[in-house]
């Protein structure tokens, strides 16, 4: 399973349980006709769901994992935090990691917590997952056309829905008027209008064909004159461009190995997890969700499974 994968399974249900604690407490959440929908009703109802018992048995996984971190003192700073989250947003190219986030209800936190988690369940299993430098040029050798890096630009556009009003903006920037500011006034992009028009980098072929022809041919710098496309009319300037960089084994062997390392580790999360809710004492208050963590059968004569070795912190 990739990092994206695994991250967004686990953000799934830190959003649901977004949902369910943001409804708690008392007032009103919506009223028909002058009948109100109080809080504690709303609560009750999602509460009384199967998506409130994925909730409650995430939650208490997250804290039996922290609690397995402090007790074998993994650390996991903030700084490895950050190189993982910074390589899963490679994979989202200009404003997208954000809009992302945005249409899933999500902040840069819920994403850390996940990770957070995910990092300690890799050092607590690392002792486990074995990768050799022979494993890693095997699987480049199979696969390294998919590790080609293709070229990037960095760019800012100015959208508007006719010519007119394209050339106008168009007109106005080579008066030396400030592009930032022209495009929150005459931008439709919803994307980019508020961030006067950046759109950070994008691979080459990520935009529609004219505007990418454009992105990758124009001098940096210049504004474009009006670009139609399917959207519109861009005003473009270009700010910055990266090669396409060919793989080897040098610059992909640090992915490589983090991706077999994550193919090893998949088949022992569950037998990890399941260990740590049988060595617990779980209690269930509410009755609404009873037998969501079996009490584990008396220990008998035959030896239990050890737990994994932690991995050296940092």
């Amino acid at each position: 399973m990739s990092q994206i994968r695994r991250v967004f399974t686990g953000l799934a249900v830190v959003l649901l349980g977004a949902a369910l604690s943001a409804c708690s407490g008392g007032g009103t959440v919506a009223t028909v006709n002058g009948q109100p929908i109080t809080k504690a009703e709303f609560d009750a109802k999602l509460e009384e769901s199967p998506i409130a018992r994925q909730v409650l048995q995430s939650m208490v996984l997250d804290r039996l994992i922290e609690q397995y971190a402090q007790k074998h003192n993994i650390q996991i700073t903030p700084q490895e935090i950050a190189q993982r989250e910074d390589q899963i947003k490679a994979n989202f190219p200009g404003n997208s990691w954000e809009q992302l986030l945005n249409s899933r209800g999500l902040t840069e936190k819920d994403v850390q917590h996940q990770l957070k988690i995910q990092l300690i369940i890799d050092k607590a299993l690392a002792s486990n997952v074995h990768v050799t430098p022979t494993q890693i040029k095997q699987y480049f050798d199979k696969n390294h056309a998919a590790f080609d890096q293709p070229a990037e630009a960095k760019a800012r556009h100015i959208l508007v829905s006719d010519l007119a009003t394209a050339e106008k903006v168009e007109k106005l920037l080579k008066e030396g008027q400030h592009f930032s500011a022209l495009a929150k006034e005459y931008s439709i992009d919803p994307g980019s209008k508020d961030n006067g028009g950046e759109l950070g980098w994008f691979r080459q072929g990520q935009m529609v064909p004219a505007f990418d022809k454009y992105a990758f041919s124009a001098p940096i710098g210049a504004i474009s004159p009006p670009i139609k496309s399917p959207f519109g009319y861009h005003i473009i300037q270009v700010q910055e461009r990266k090669p396409a960089v060919k793989a080897t084994l040098a610059n992909s062997s640090q992915k490589i190995e983090q991706m077999l390392a994550q193919q090893q580790e998949q088949p022992l999360i569950a037998p990890f997890l399941q260990q740590l809710q049988q060595q617990a004492t779980i209690q269930i208050n509410d009755p609404r969700f009873a037998g969501l963590f079996p009490t584990p059968p008396p220990a008998t004569s035959a030896a239990s499974p050890s737990s994994p070795a932690p991995a050296a912190t940092k």
